[in-house]
């Protein structure tokens, strides 16, 4: 399947988001749409590619994790999953997934900057698929922990509401003991800000991208089943560790999108 310019694509737009070169008008026709909205849509990349790296850096620094499957993985743009973790141990394997076109144009070149760096293409909502691809088996050692990532994926999941979480759990009954489960996701705070949310739901399902369900806290939370989380759980990606003090007040966008990380017994 070759690219549509005519047709949005979850990568390109999270390109437009974060003020990427690699997208093309109808994506950014996307992003003006959710602005509409929401005027500080683009926080809701900013947030997650933030809590990307701070959760990368947390898992090379304080665990012995040398294997990351990261779900996903967009178009390569300034610190990805490979760069923050072999910054920190360079023996580290990083495998990405993605079976959108653009990336497969664009990025895997990209991607794959070092023999420790690679990509396959499967769909990430297919667990079986992921796991059970050849190239993964080779690559990654599935006797040994490693780091799963889904890191604004799940929300792009479109069907059943529940589906997300059973393909969490089949990811989960796969993996080894030992490792760490890394997930973002749209949210719905259920406070004053959840009309923010929805408005920003509906310019994203209802655009020529076609998905970006928000959930509530414990439907996120419902994703990491039978993990052990890491303090302080499930929160608001802006809280999930921050850099510093939190200085400046939370724009409406930064209470809708949230994010955790869980290790399986």
């Amino acid at each position: 399947m070759g690219v549509d310019p005519t047709r949005a694509s979850i990568a390109r737009v999270y390109d437009a988001f974060l003020n990427g070169k690699d997208n093309y008008e109808i994506d950014r026709e996307v992003l003006r749409g959710v602005q509409k909205a929401a005027p500080e849509a683009q926080e809701l990349a900013t947030e997650n590619r933030g809590f990307l790296i701070r959760a990368c850096r947390f898992l090379a620094a304080q665990t012995d994790l040398r294997q990351y499957l990261d779900c996903g993985s967009g178009l390569p743009t300034a610190e990805n999953t490979h760069q923050v973790v072999q910054r920190i141990n360079p023996d580290t394997k990083v495998l990405y997934v993605d079976n959108d076109p653009v990336v497969l144009a664009h990025g895997r070149a990209l991607l794959e900057e070092n023999e420790l760096t690679h990509f396959i293409a499967e769909d990430i909502f297919q667990p079986a698929a992921v796991l059970d691809n050849s190239y993964a088996r080779d690559f990654l050692d599935f006797d040994q922990p490693l780091a799963l990532l889904q890191v604004g994926t799940l929300h792009h999941y479109e069907g059943d509401r529940d589906a997300p979480a059973a393909i969490m759990r089949e990811y989960i009954e796969r993996i080894p003991s030992g490792s760490y489960v890394v997930i973002s996701h749209f949210l719905d705070p259920e406070n004053e800000h959840s009309v923010v949310a929805r408005r920003m739901e509906e310019a994203f399902r209802h655009s020529m991208m076609g998905s970006g369900t928000f959930r509530t806290l414990p439907e996120i939370e419902a994703l990491f089943d039978g993990l052990e989380m890491v303090t302080p759980g499930v929160v608001r990606c802006v809280d999930w560790w921050p850099d510093g003090p939190q200085l400046r007040e939370l724009n409406q966008v930064q209470h809708c999108i949230a994010g955790g990380i869980g290790r399986k017994p």
